[in-house]
């Protein structure tokens, strides 16, 4: 799908701000109400605008610990068999096939170091993980959301 210039507009406001009513957004970009809805609703069709979420601070939440783990897989393990293996985890935030050594890096919040460790350890007991390496987060130095595209 090929977005024009009013859609990447109506997208950077709803990234700004998910709550914004499309009259809030129209007035920014220039289009009434129902255009903006319009818009929205054919941006939700299309799979551009995938859901609306709240944006909590996990540290709010007591989740203050944080780790990458490269994970290393038996074989040529599928995406679909990592997915499988690190879904039912509630620590794992986000999970990426990459390039290099490993199979997978994923990302994973936890209460403290006791509770990383547990994460790690039921991690590591799934069939297809053979290894792992974490880093662990010392300081977030920039979180941002996915700004909309640019020209």
């Amino acid at each position: 799908m090929r977005l024009d210039e009013l859609d990447r507009r109506i997208v950077a406001r709803l990234l700004e701000d998910g709550r914004a009513s499309y009259a809030q957004i129209g007035d920014r970009v220039g289009l009434s109400a129902p255009a903006v809805k319009r818009r929205v609703d054919r941006l939700r069709a299309d799979g551009v605008i995938t859901g609306f979420a709240a944006v909590v601070d996990p540290a709010a939440l007591g989740w203050t610990t944080e780790a990458f783990i490269e994970i290393f897989c038996t074989g040529a393990t599928s995406p679909e068999e990592i997915y499988s293996s690190v879904r039912g985890h509630p620590e794992v935030v986000a999970a990426y096939t990459i390039s290099g050594d490993a199979s997978a890096l994923v990302h994973v919040r936890a209460r403290d170091i006791q509770h990383l460790e547990q994460a790690l350890e039921r991690l590591r007991r799934e069939d297809n993980i053979t290894a792992t390496k974490t880093a662990i987060v010392l300081s977030r130095l920039i979180g941002r959301p996915i700004d909309a595209p640019s020209r």
